[in-house]
């Protein structure tokens, strides 16, 4: 059995897993007629909004497909196709999964906490296992079809398998980018519009069935943080794990056949492992004997990284045999100089590597790994309700909505700092030890460990829904006790995942960046491209790249405003216009505004989403033409630099605050600071509004943006040379 049909194996393993996990969690208990009927109106408004969101989407994705085609050539056209559909599917099973599981959590919850924890997480880990499997399988059989089945080479001047992965990654993004910001916008431009009326203006409880955005509310849960969640997370494994592949091709080109296919083909293992890993931690997710779900839930994490360290070391010594070999072509001093696989010291070009050992990539998977259990536990930090940060925001809240909103925003900038250290200390280490292939080795490993974390993701929104669905139904207050509980976790869970999803966000596009620079070099060798900082353009790049997460953000963030803006005029009609639905004598219209967020939330995400598509094109070809092609090329290596940096910190600060201002309120309604109704629950309630959007809309959306800036940046490259 060759290395790549492992590697395929393994990801079809986690498809297995999901189908039998799936039949186990959609045969339980789904409750009471009351209980399924608002679970079927959920389940409804959730295809049509997917349904018409991937309808939109695939006619833009269609005219790229086209122009991929007619400047790369069939191949990269049927990347790109692969990479996008399958990047629908998994959010489309995510949404799937969760809509059918959120009824049954609560019912399961009406039994026990450990029954209902059960039930949630497994849903999740459906959702994990998926798109960790499917996206392992679309680089892996797609690499194998192009070098076992089509004969082309991964050496040499043919650019065929290089440019198909890139195509790939494309793909992946394009979708991702549009499913994040169109899903965050539906589910905040729904939640805000519920709390402002409902809560602050009515007095009603969340999730109150005379509520008409209520039902809008839970459909939100599945297709932002759920399908969009999926989606963003699928592709961040093909990038990573793609970008990686290329950057290996595009330096040690000119290693010996066997070994650099063999290299190649070891981030799909260590990726197939950390399956393996991920499915025996999923069983590891029990309370035992006490009620600490977030215990629970970390559990399994630490069961999953635990066996990822023998299964890596296995996978390389497979891969490498012997793991003390030296890799990366003949020693120059103590630099190995290398071009495409070119020793080109005598030249004076500047593309290093250190010389790196199997050890060395075994080490640098490990710190991948230390930082993903960093980042963990410093988002967990930030978001969570027994620490100084949400405590700090909810302390706030009892002196007024002002001082709510300050110390927020206080929060969610301090909250770059410890993820920003993390991120430069491994990127020093990781260089050391095997230069920028360290970097993407320590980013695959991140990834590798995919479907434990989305598995606490996606729990999230299943937890959320059921609590909603317990309280529309009138089931016993001990039972939205327990869904609370669920829920609570779920929130740090979804931000811990989202800062985990940005943090190896960084880490790959440094690595594209260093194949954008390599690839320069490789198609324009006689040009002298200058990316000092005495050069004007690079500085010009490097403004334009950090305004674009900025950017960004502001039009996410614009929309989701609009959006609930709209829902707030939709619910104050419908209860002025029919007093009996306060009254409980009559129902809200649910449809209408599920229509009304649907038809907002397709129209405000086509315009930010294309930015990131189409800004390095424009930025290259006006620095060329008004300064030459060598500083077009200057100018958009700096832009990519300046979109890492910035979007970093923007990406950061938006989740971990958001998170952090949720979970404030949350803490005050468990009855600190003078509970529900309160002065500073008000308070709180504004703080959430404003926290909404900055967590599930554009801060989680950057992640892509950051990854499809560069990958556009590649293809551009390729198509010039073409």
């Amino acid at each position: 059995m060759s290395l790549v049909t492992i590697a395929i194996a393994l990801g079809l393993l986690a498809i297995v897993y999901g189908f039998v996990t799936s039949r186990q969690v959609l045969g339980a208990d789904a409750g009471t007629a009351r209980m399924q009927e608002i679970a079927g109106a959920i389940q409804e408004g959730a295809q049509a909004y997917l349904k018409r969101q991937y309808t939109t989407i695939a006619i833009v994705g269609g005219i790229v497909a086209v122009i991929v085609g007619l400047f790369l050539g069939a191949i990269s056209a049927i990347g790109f196709v692969i990479g996008a559909v399958l990047s629908g599917v998994a959010g489309f099973i995510g949404m799937n999964i969760s809509v059918r599981s959120n009824v049954r959590t609560a019912a399961a919850a009406q039994k026990g906490l450990q029954e209902g924890l059960t039930l949630a997480f497994r849903a999740g880990a459906i959702t994990g296992m998926l798109v960790a499997g499917l996206a392992l399988l679309a680089i892996a059989v797609f690499y194998w079809y192009l070098t076992a089945i089509a004969g082309y080479g991964i050496g040499g001047e043919d650019r065929t398998v290089i440019d198909a992965l890139v195509a790939l990654a494309f793909g992946a993004s394009l979708i991702s980018i549009f499913a994040r910001l169109g899903g965050g916008i539906f589910t905040k431009a729904a939640d805000v519009g519920a709390d402002l009326v409902g809560k602050v203006e009515a007095g009603i409880p969340e999730d109150d069935p005379r509520n008409p955005a209520v039902i809008a509310d839970n459909v939100g849960d599945n297709v932002g943080d759920c399908a969009g969640m999926a989606a963003d997370l699928f592709e961040t494994y093909v990038v990573t794990v793609g970008a990686t592949m290329v950057l290996t091709a595009l330096l040690l080109a000119d290693t010996a056949g066997t070994l650099l296919g063999n290299l190649m083909v070891l981030p799909l293992l260590i990726g197939g492992a950390c399956i393996l890993t991920s499915i025996v931690g999923t069983y590891a997710v029990r309370l035992g004997g006490g009620t600490n779900i977030m215990g629970a839930m970390y559990k399994g994490f630490l069961v999953t990284a635990a066996l990822s360290v023998p299964a890596i070391w296995f996978m390389m010594q497979l891969a490498l045999g012997d793991m003390g070999m030296l890799i990366g072509g003949e020693p120059v001093g103590d630099v190995v100089q290398i071009v495409d696989g070119s020793n080109l010291a005598e030249e004076g070009l500047s593309a290093q590597i250190t010389r790196f050992t199997g050890w060395d990539l075994f080490w640098c998977s490990m710190l991948g790994l230390v930082i993903t259990g960093l980042i963990i536990w410093i988002t967990e930090y930030y978001t969570g309700t027994n620490f100084r940060p949400v405590r700090s925001i909810a302390k706030a809240s009892e002196t007024g909505h002002g001082t709510n909103v300050i110390q927020g925003l206080a929060i969610s900038l301090e909250a770059t700092a410890l993820p920003t250290l993390v991120i430069v200390a491994g990127i020093i280490i990781a260089y050391q030890l095997a230069g920028l292939i360290g970097i993407a080795y320590a980013a695959t490993a991140m990834l590798a460990l995919a479907g434990m974390v989305v598995a606490l993701d996606a729990y999230g929104p299943v937890t959320d829904n059921a609590g909603g669905i317990a309280e529309m139904a009138g089931l016993d207050d001990a039972v939205r006790e327990k869904t609370d509980a669920l829920d609570a976790v779920g929130n740090t869970t979804k931000a811990v995942t989202k800062g985990y999803a940005i943090g190896s966000a960084g880490l790959a596009a440094l690595v594209l960046f260093a194949a954008y620079t390599t690839d320069l070099t490789h198609y324009f060798p006689n040009l002298d491209v200058d990316f000092s900082l005495e050069n004007p353009y690079v500085i010009v790049g490097l403004l334009l790249g950090a305004l674009l997460p900025y950017l960004f953000g502001a039009m996410g963030m614009t929309a989701v405003g609009r959006a609930a803006g709209d829902v707030v005029k939709d619910v104050r009609d419908q209860f002025s216009a029919d007093p009996g639905i306060m009254a409980g004598t009559s129902k809200p219209d649910y449809a209408r505004t599920v229509d009304l967020v649907t038809k907002a939330a397709i129209k405000e995400m086509i315009v930010p989403s294309l930015l990131p598509v189409l800004t390095p094109v424009a930025v290259y070809f006006v620095i060329t033409l008004v300064a030459g092609q060598q500083n077009g090329f200057a100018a958009l290596g700096a832009l990519l630099l300046g979109v890492i940096v910035s979007g970093l910190f923007v990406a950061l600060s938006m989740t971990s605050g958001g998170g952090a201002w949720d979970n404030a309120k949350k803490y005050i309604e468990d009855g600190n600071h003078g509970g529900k109704g309160s002065e500073a629950h008000k308070a709180a309630v504004t703080g959430d509004t404003v926290g909404d959007p900055y967590k599930d809309t554009a801060g989680p959306a950057v992640n892509p943006m950051i990854k499809i800036t560069n990958i556009v940046a590649l293809l551009l490259l390729a198509a010039l040379a073409g």
